[in-house]
């Protein structure tokens, strides 16, 4: 599949159950002016393909870029994920229609051309019942201008849904500590009242049991949340990461500490870019 930035939009490439498109934030590149890409999943009803950690089954999408000299891909942006799967098994993953946005780095001495192909290798996973593994050859021909370029309105909204779907950076104000309680982990969040309901989603695989109930208790500062440990977990983790999800559906990348009771240290909300915080669990 090709896609003009300056032409007709196209379908997109098909994948098992669904399709693919690489798309352009903006109508061209510049030399020294970062832009994004992305990549665009349509799939059909009931199939979903997978977060970054996948959960108790499945894989990520895996992606390699064909890029001229003078453009380099960033990682991936994952929005937040939905829980998926049986009350035995739950995976994390993205269900209907979903972008992730790719950031890219042009250099300074970027030539201007007519237009340059970029071209990205995609391998998928797509499931329900059953799980169908699938590859896309993608490629886009992008203008490269000396000007910093334009948005792009044939795409706006599909960036502008992928990024209100992203988890956000925490309020400083908010303080989080984590205390390994034997068999599970408790997180405390003292974020004052945020509503009553809370789910945690760990960027690393096999550290919480992700099928166990998590058990929400409110205090008076904010809540605590008991995250079961994974029986697949058999050395002490530094730092637990991931994305909570509070009440309204706001998503909020955390990045704690694990302390032993009676040592529990405040951490500040202050989180990590997107795609970095993420590229860490990969």
């Amino acid at each position: 599949m090709v896609l003009c930035a300056a032409g007709a939009e196209a379908a997109g490439t098909p994948i098992p159950h669904g399709t693919l498109e690489l798309v352009a934030e903006n109508q061209w590149s510049a030399g020294g002016h970062d832009f994004n890409l992305g990549l665009h999943f349509q799939l059909e009803k009931g199939w979903h393909i997978y977060w970054v950690n996948p959960g108790d089954s499945g894989e990520p999408p895996r992606v390699k870029w064909q890029l001229p000299a003078g453009l380099a891909a960033g990682a991936i942006e994952w929005p937040t994920p939905r829980r998926l799967g049986t009350p035995n098994i739950v995976d994390f993953g993205y269900e209907d229609d979903v972008t992730l946005i790719v950031p890219m780095h042009a250099e300074a001495g970027l030539s201007s051309k007519e237009s340059e192909q970029l071209g990205a290798e995609v391998k998928v996973l797509v499931c329900r019942e059953i799980c169908i593994p699938g590859k896309a050859q993608l490629s886009l021909s992008l203008p490269i201008k000396s000007q910093a370029s334009a948005p792009d309105a044939r795409t706006s909204n599909l960036f502008a849904a992928a990024r209100k779907s992203l988890p956000q950076t925490a309020p400083r104000s908010w303080r989080f500590s984590v205390n390994d309680a034997k068999d599970s982990f408790v997180l405390s969040a003292n974020i004052g009242r945020q509503g009553t309901q809370a789910v945690f989603f760990p960027l690393v695989e096999s550290q919480i049991s992700n099928a166990a109930p998590q058990k929400l208790s409110p205090v008076a500062t904010g809540f605590r949340l008991t995250l079961r440990k994974s029986d697949q977990l058999r050395n002490p983790i530094p730092r637990l990461k991931g994305v909570l999800v509070l009440s309204g559906n706001r998503s909020y990348l955390i990045d704690v500490p694990l302390s032993n009771p009676g040592e529990a240290k405040n951490t500040p909300g202050t989180g990590i870019y997107a795609a970095q915080f993420l590229e860490e669990g990969r």
